[in-house]
């Protein structure tokens, strides 16, 4: 197995990227994007996660995080899939959904193919870690992050995109989470 994209320093800062299986854009309702935010919040306030930089696209996040010393960055961002992987299919189950079937059916598929699942598998398996180890690269991720939005053609600026911390940094607006500046 690869030694790449792993979480190596405990006291790193790292960016981060998941991906729904199949590139579903399933985050194209505010609904499912209200679920990852609610989980990163949980996380901040009971795992020691800090959240320096995050965009919600309709298909993957990106995010640039760090953990306190009581708790382990790979395992919370395990969790933290896990967590919201199953709040999400349970809310594709039950809510309105015009697309439901479909995208249960490549959940579906994508589940049985891995033997880490029981039945469906949402998020791609890794996080494709990257440490920010110099102020360059740091800049750099975070310059990628709040221009997703603007590069897949949603917005004019990074800061107009609800779901990024952009407009933290760009506009000194409360966004929709706490930030922990670097």
């Amino acid at each position: 197995m690869s030694n790449k994209y792993k979480f190596h320093n405990p006291e790193g800062c790292y960016f981060v990227t998941y991906s729904v299986v199949g590139w579903v854009d399933v985050f194209t309702r505010n609904v499912y994007k209200d679920i990852l935010v609610s989980s990163w919040r949980h996380c901040q306030q009971h795992k020691q996660l800090f959240i320096h930089a995050y965009v919600i696209i309709t298909n993957h996040v990106h995010m640039i995080v760090s953990s306190g010393s009581d708790f382990c960055l790979q395992n919370i961002m395990r969790d933290l899939k896990k967590f919201t992987a199953n709040q999400i299919l349970k809310t594709i189950q039950k809510e309105p959904e015009s697309r439901r079937e479909w995208m249960l059916e490549i959940f579906r598929k994508a589940g049985e193919l891995n033997s880490n699942n029981t039945r469906y598998q949402f998020w791609k398996q890794d996080n494709h870690p990257i440490e920010c180890i110099t102020p360059i690269i740091l800049q750099q991720k975070m310059d990628y992050i709040h221009e997703n939005p603007v590069r897949a053609g949603f917005v004019e600026k990074g800061e107009d995109w609800l779901y990024s911390s952009a407009g933290d940094y760009f506009l000194n607006r409360k966004g929709l989470i706490e930030l922990s500046y670097v």
